[in-house]
């Protein structure tokens, strides 16, 4: 008996260990609004999450609370939720835990290809395994929600396809839920290339040599797997100015993503519900990729994340 465990405490030893985030430091900007900043092994630098807490919560707490993790889009940053949204006051009253965590310039939500030889960064096992591992230090439970905007909704659906049970609910706005759609990789490719060069390529390879990774990571071919999981879905199809475009804002051509973005929503609906997987759709048509379309869709997703999260309304006793 002693020597098979001194046999299993040595291949203990040997076995790789994941890599795991260092302490954070803080810098509260509220009672209830921390910053945290710590060195990421998986991206190989330092990253930021913000974090929004809720009324009650202590950090000796001997209770836990549910968390709703928010993902940038593009190349913008973990502040671009609450520099462009009302979260925080719509959160505020409720008794959840929020986190906007970086995604990276262009980060893509997925651990980088790098020709096959993965490494740095690793930017999904960072949102799914590292920074969860790090709130539990915060009372974070095992109730999760994902809600994303443009690449961050494609990060919502990608995670909670890839890692069926790690989100109860997730919800996209714009994101490209298709990306192996008919032209669509050569068109994501060229705006990651305009965001980082000849990285581009590093992301999830070519397309024609590198499909089978392709295929891996996008939610229309995973459908499947997101049975289970509550789902909510929305953008729009024309790229034109529509109700919540500001007065006397200018159309500029970038917003012609939305059409393919469009063409790949409505495509991951009717693949959903030909699976009978319920889901929350809105394609709405004409609206701009642009936080004005996004705002009123996380007021309509919020009260249905909250539901499957079992939170109950502030208003309850």
């Amino acid at each position: 008996m002693k020597r098979l465990l001194a046999v299993a405490v040595l291949l203990a030893a040997l076995l790789p260990v994941p890599a795991a985030a260092a302490e954070a430091t803080e810098r509260w900007l509220g009672p209830r609004t921390v910053d945290l900043t710590w060195y990421s092994p998986n991206i190989g630098e330092e990253v930021v999450a913000r974090v929004l807490l809720p009324r009650r919560w202590t950090r000796d707490a001997a209770r836990t609370w549910p968390v709703v993790y928010a993902y940038q889009g593009g190349r913008d940053d973990y502040t671009s939720w609450t520099r462009e949204t009302d979260l925080e006051e719509l959160a505020e009253p409720w008794d959840v835990i929020v986190v906007t965590p970086t995604g990276g310039g262009n980060g893509s939500y997925t651990d980088w290809w790098n020709d096959g030889a993965g490494g740095t960064p690793r930017w999904e096992t960072f949102h799914t395994e590292e920074l969860p591992r790090l709130m539990r230090g915060y009372r974070a439970g095992s109730g999760r929600a994902a809600v994303g905007i443009s690449s961050g909704g494609f990060g919502a659906m990608s995670y909670a396809a890839r890692h069926p049970g790690l989100f109860r609910y997730a919800a996209s706005f714009s994101g490209p839920t298709h990306p192996t759609l008919g032209g669509a990789p050569a068109i994501l490719l060229t705006v990651n290339l305009l965001g980082f060069g000849p990285d581009a390529f590093r992301v999830f390879g070519l397309p024609g040599r590198d499909a089978a990774n392709w295929r891996a990571h996008d939610p229309y071919l995973q459908a499947a797997a997101l049975r289970g999981t509550g789902l909510y879905v929305a953008s729009g199809t024309t790229g034109l100015n529509g109700p919540y475009t500001p007065d006397g804002a200018q159309w500029r051509p970038t917003q012609v993503s939305e059409v393919l973005i469009g063409r790949m929503n409505r495509a991951f609906v009717e693949r959903l519900d030909g699976l009978g997987i319920p889901v929350t759709s809105h394609i709405y048509g004409d609206g701009w990729h642009a936080w004005p379309e996004w705002v009123p869709e996380l007021h309509a997703a919020w009260p249905l994340m909250m539901r499957a999260l079992s939170v109950p309304r502030p208003d309850s006793p």
